[in-house]
């Protein structure tokens, strides 16, 4: 490559700092000022530049896991340090989620402290697998740094060489003008080859390279034939370029058009050598004007991503005042929170979808959304917390019932004592529900103290009589009937069939109480043949019950249907109870989706619960239908 003398050059030994070829006009320097600036240190801009290829998720709409195991994907299938940006936009959004949840523990633990939070300490396993993932990039980022330091040394190191083996030959010819022309287009190649250096030395050792091209051109100004060849050259490969730039101004990826400059840059400044002076400054015009245009471009994407965002920050700011109106609603019902709490986890979701705000006001925005939150959730655990108090009173009273029945429970008085007892059973179902802890035992121990007495009466007032006794043989012996019956399959008749054994054994009478077990075998049987018929399950149940009701109510003992009907109001209490607590659960998981597995599970819990609420409550309307009827 050949160049015309420039005789406004100075006679710099190879260490001075010369201008190249072409450097940019102050008129054209802002434009293309980015592009330039980044071909500094190239080395390191490629290897960022891989980022661009991975996409740019939408992290802030991520729940805290989904964003563990996006990181964790990213670093164990990515160079380091081309996910930074990644890697950095998931530890912004995992940091405001998780420190968003550990306030809200902290309220909760508030609420249920009276205000202090000296104890608090939540440890939260995902935060520490995060952290794991987080250093471990960190040390490959800071290996990969390292080892980059290491590469820029060398290459240096490498340039320099090549600037005094350049040097040595121009200042010592002994070789013909064609093999020096050989030499030094092969010191060029290796020039290219050499790989970036330290940003700081950059345009020190580029300008010596070059000015002792220059020098070499001087020596060869007279071969103007090898001059030319080599100026045409250069000129169709920087024609090539602008036609190139020419292609990406109109390219839609702006992005990536401009990436692609950047290495066109790069090109034109480091691997094609000079044209004539006729040509170069209207190629350089040219290719600086391109340079502007999409620079322009790259602006107004900017601009448009601004603008976007102040859509954003004006949707999230009036998510932000939803929360606080919803906050500032006055609700006294549980169902009703219920509804509340469906709102802001709608809200929220809302919030976190939306997308980024400009980052001068991202903090601000981020801090008013968890004031708002905060505000909600302490007004809730306001009114939940006094739900515990009525259960903690509720569970108190149940108490002194409990110690009450046990005191009377072997009483032999059983005329004044049973009224008592009957009393204490009606106190207990108008108490209710106390804390879920303390349900099972304290329901056993009065269940046990009123069976003990019941069972006392019952035993007192049942001695054993012969008519009862001959009804316990008779039904002894239907039972070894019964177990040839089979099922014909006609569903009317084999209910028929079923419902008519059932008025046969009621026929039979009454049996010892001692003996009464008889009653469970042929219930046993009659749930083996309910099974077998094509009757719904709430349907088998129903008939099943309505069968034990008559049992019940035959027994002229009215203490059986009384613990009948407490027993099925404690069902009814403990699915309540159960459908109240799952509901409660769906509120703390953060940023849940519907089609979450771990949420679809708890909602189809939640329905078979409701389900088996209405057989209950069917059960003991049935049963109080009954009582009016006596």
């Amino acid at each position: 490559m050949l160049e015309e003398k420039n005789d406004n050059l100075p006679e710099a030994d190879g260490q001075e700092q010369i201008k190249g070829e072409e450097t940019v006009p102050t008129a054209e320097q802002s434009a293309i000022e980015a592009i330039e600036n980044s071909n500094a240190e190239e080395g390191e801009d490629d290897a960022i530049s891989e980022g661009h290829d991975i996409p740019m998720l939408h992290y802030e709409a991520m729940s805290m896991e989904e964003l563990v195991a996006e990181l964790e994907k990213l670093v164990a299938n990515q160079k380091a340090v081309s996910i930074r940006n990644h890697v950095e936009e998931i530890r912004k959004d995992f940091m405001d989620k998780y420190h968003h949840f550990i306030d809200e523990k902290r309220d909760e633990y508030s609420h249920e402290n009276n205000g202090d939070v000296t104890g608090f300490d939540y440890h939260y396993p995902l935060k520490n697998k995060f952290d794991s993932i987080y250093n471990h990039y960190k040390d490959l980022k800071n290996q990969h740094f390292k080892q980059l330091q290491n590469n820029l040394k060398h290459n240096l190191d490498v340039r320099q060489a090549i600037i005094e083996e350049l040097k040595s030959l121009i200042d010592n010819p002994g070789e013909s003008i064609q093999d020096t022309l050989k030499s030094v287009n092969e010191l060029r190649e290796r020039w290219k080859n050499a790989g970036p250096i330290p940003r700081d030395k950059y345009n020190h050792v580029w300008n010596n390279f070059h000015f002792h091209i220059e020098r070499f051109y001087d020596h060869l100004h007279l071969d103007r034939e090898a001059r030319d060849l080599d100026f045409k050259h250069n000129l169709e490969q920087k024609q090539k370029i602008i036609a190139r730039v020419e292609e990406l101004v109109n390219e839609s990826d702006v992005t990536k058009a401009f990436r692609e400059l950047q290495s066109l840059h790069k090109i034109w400044k480091e691997e094609i050598g000079p044209v004539s002076r006729e040509h170069r400054e209207e190629l350089w015009n040219k290719f600086s004007e391109l340079t502007r245009q999409l620079h322009d471009k790259r602006e107004a994407l900017v601009a448009k991503a601004k603008e976007k965002e102040e859509e954003n920050l004006a949707k999230k700011k009036e998510i932000i005042a939803q929360i606080e109106a919803v906050s500032n609603e006055t609700i006294t019902a549980h169902s009703a929170w219920q509804g509340q709490i469906e709102k802001i986890e709608a809200l929220r979701t809302a919030f976190f979808q939306t997308g980024k705000v400009p980052q001068e006001v991202n903090e601000d925005t981020w801090t008013a959304f968890k004031n708002a939150v905060r505000n909600f959730n302490a007004q809730k655990n306001s009114f939940y917390k006094d739900i515990k108090k009525d259960q903690q009173d509720n569970l108190n009273k149940k108490l002194a019932l409990v110690e009450k029945a046990n005191s009377l429970k072997d009483n032999e008085d059983f005329n004044a004592t049973t009224p008592i007892m009957k009393q204490i059973q009606e106190d207990w179902k108008k108490i209710g529900h106390v804390p879920r802890k303390y349900s099972d035992s304290i329901w056993k121990d009065f269940k046990d103290a009123c069976n003990h007495y019941f069972d006392r009466l019952h035993a007192k007032r049942n001695e054993a009589n012969s008519e009862e006794i001959d009804a316990f043989e008779k039904k002894k012996d239907y039972l070894e009937q019964l177990k040839d019956f089979q099922l014909t399959g006609e569903h009317k008749a084999d209910l028929d069939a079923i419902k008519q054994h059932i008025e046969n054994w009621k026929g039979f009478g009454r049996v010892p109480h001692a003996r009464r077990h008889i009653e469970g075998k042929f219930n046993k049987i009659l749930d083996a043949l309910f099974d077998k018929l094509s009757l719904s399950k709430k349907e088998a149940e129903m008939v099943k019950f309505n069968n034990r009701l008559e049992q019940l109510a035959d027994s002229d003992d009215s203490r059986k249907l009384e613990n009948e009907q407490i027993f099925i109001m404690r069902k009814i209490d403990e699915v309540q109870g159960e459908i109240f607590q799952l509901e409660n659960n769906i509120q703390f998981i953060s940023n849940a989706k519907p089609d979450n597995p771990f949420i679809k599970e708890i909602n189809k819990n939640i329905d078979r619960h409701k389900e088996e609420l209405k057989t209950w409550k069917e059960k003991l309307k049935q049963i109080r239908s009954l009582k009016q009827q006596e």
